[in-house]
């Protein structure tokens, strides 16, 4: 018999709202800004590897980003990047922390009826200061029992997360876009993790999905998700 649910997760950027878009389009600037240094892909090709170096430092978020785009600049001009264009991927930065949220088709619809049974958290990587931004602005606020702003999701930090709402990984599920950080953690962690693609997915947020094993979903539309949840709590 099946442990029922009792507490639904879900992360926020791409899986309520849309997020990797704007990071692309600010990459796309950036290409142009220092087209006349080095080819685009190789461009992106060193960002990408900045990006990654400095994940421990500056975590998830356009911080990080902007920070690595300047460092980037730096090294492929050979300390020759111009300051207007250091002050221009600075302001494309805060341009971005000031972009207006778009929510994705259905999630009002989907969390709103989930709350009404059950324990909604909101589970998320990022900036604290720009999360909670996006969370204000998203008019969802209300619907979340618990508000968690992670540095990473790895299992031992959802065990914590579920512990701290009183519910077992068993009774919990995860719901995100991203394989890497929304479907595997949860999963070791012996919670369920559901995956719902996005248009965009961040290259570091890649990973191998868990396709046998029998606590992985995944679906097309998060508006499918009430569905499967009623499937699993009458498995």
């Amino acid at each position: 018999m099946t442990e029922k649910l009792a507490t639904i997760a879900f992360d926020a950027d791409d899986t309520l709202w849309e997020n990797e878009q704007f990071f692309r389009m600010t990459q796309e600037r950036f290409k142009e800004l220092l087209a006349d240094f080095t080819e685009a892909d190789h461009l992106s090709e060193r960002l990408l590897a900045a990006e990654r170096r400095n994940l421990g430092q500056y975590g998830f978020g356009i911080k990080g980003f902007v920070l690595s785009m300047i460092e980037t600049a730096i090294e492929v001009t050979e300390d020759r990047v111009p300051a207007s264009v250091i002050r221009e991927l600075i302001a494309a930065g805060q341009e971005m922390l000031r972009h207006p949220i778009h929510l994705l088709d259905g999630v009002e619809e989907t969390v709103g009826t989930l709350a009404e049974d059950y324990d909604i958290l909101l589970v998320t990587k990022g900036d604290l200061l720009d999360q909670e931004r996006k969370l204000a602005q998203s008019g969802l606020g209300d619907m979340f029992d618990g508000i968690e702003v992670v540095s990473n999701k790895t299992s031992d930090i959802y065990r914590t997360i579920f512990a701290r709402h009183n519910t077992a990984p068993e009774r919990a599920m995860m719901v995100g876009n991203s394989m890497k950080s929304d479907v595997i953690p949860p999963i070791e962690a012996g919670a369920w993790g559901v995956y719902v693609p996005h248009n965009y997915t961040w290259e570091i947020e890649h990973a191998e999905a868990p396709a046998a094993h029998p606590r992985f979903h995944e679906l097309p539309r998060l508006t499918e998700l009430p569905g499967l949840i009623d499937a699993i709590q009458k498995s």
